[in-house]
C-alpha cells in the first residue's frame, strides 16, 4: 500500500545510520566514514553516508545523508560530548543535533537529543563492548486549520512536531583479529505510529587496507515491519 511504504520508508530516514560514535569519542583529528544500503522484503531501501570527525580530546562531530527509494532526502549534523575524563571502565556521553527531511515540496526540520553509555569487557578471544543509548527526536511538520471570519475562509498553518523515543542496546565481540560481530536490539516509540522491536546483528570483517566490509540483517521482534537486509563500508583515518 502507497501510504504504508511511505511511512516506512520515513521511518527509514528517521532512523536509518550505519553504526553511531557509541561512548567513546573519536581520535582528535580522526575521520570515520560508512557508506550503507539497507532494503525489506517490501523493496523499500535506504542508503545513507555517516561520518564522524575527533572535535577534540572529548567531542565528536557527526554527520549523516540519507535517500529512500521514494525520493525522501534527509541530512543530519550533531556535536557529541564525553561526560566521563576517560579512566575507568565506563563511558557516558550526551549528544545533540539538528537536520531536515526534504519529501517532495516539504521541508521538515528535525532536532535531536540523546545520551549513552558503554563498557569494555574481556571474552573469549579478544574482549567485545556494550553500549546503551536512548534518543529523542521531534520532526516539526505543517498542519493546517480552516476558520470562517465573516463571509470568508482563512487558513492558519502552524508546525506540529512529532515525536520519536528509540532506545539501543549493542554487544559487540571481537572473536578475532579483523573480525567484530555485532548484535543491536532497537526499540522504538513514536508519537504516530505503533513501537516496534527489532534485532540488528551485523559481522563487519577487514576488505583492504583501512577499509571494512559489513553484512547484516534486520528482524522485527514486535510491531509492523519486514526482515531487512544491510550492505555497508567503513573507513577510518
Amino acid at each position: 500500500m502507497p501510504g504504508l511504504k511511505h511511512g516506512l520508508a520515513t521511518l527509514l530516514v528517521l532512523w536509518a545510520a550505519p553504526c553511531d560514535a557509541g561512548p567513546w569519542p573519536r581520535e582528535q583529528g580522526g575521520h570515520f566514514l560508512s557508506l550503507t544500503v539497507e532494503e525489506d522484503r517490501e523493496g523499500n531501501r535506504y542508503g545513507g553516508l555517516y561520518g564522524e570527525y575527533g572535535w577534540g580530546a572529548r567531542s565528536t562531530l557527526g554527520y549523516e545523508l540519507g535517500r529512500t527509494n521514494v525520493g525522501e532526502t534527509s541530512a543530519m549534523i550533531w556535536m557529541q560530548r564525553a561526560l566521563d575524563d576517560g579512566q575507568g571502565p565506563n563511558r557516558f556521553v550526551v549528544h545533540a543535533g539538528s537536520g531536515a527531511i526534504w519529501r517532495e515540496d516539504q521541508t521538515i526540520p528535525v532536532v535531536q537529543l540523546g545520551a549513552g553509555w558503554g563498557r569494555g569487557f574481556d571474552a573469549l578471544l579478544g574482549g567485545g563492548w556494550i553500549t546503551a543509548e536512548l534518543k529523542v527526536k521531534a520532526a516539526g511538520e505543517m498542519a493546517g486549520t480552516i476558520r470562517v471570519i465573516g463571509n470568508s475562509l482563512v487558513e492558519d498553518y502552524y508546525l506540529t512536531p512529532k515525536f520519536t523515543t528509540k532506545a539501543d542496546i549493542t554487544i559487540g565481540v571481537r572473536p578475532w583479529d579483523g573480525l567484530m560481530v555485532i548484535n543491536q536490539l532497537r526499540l522504538e516509540d513514536r508519537s504516530d505510529a505503533e513501537r516496534t522491536a527489532k534485532l540488528a546483528s551485523s559481522v563487519v570483517g577487514d576488505l583492504y587496507g583501512p577499509v571494512k566490509l559489513e553484512l547484516g540483517t534486520i528482524t522485527p521482534l514486535s510491531g509492523p515491519g519486514e526482515q531487512a537486509v544491510k550492505l555497508g563500508a567503513w573507513v577510518e583515518f
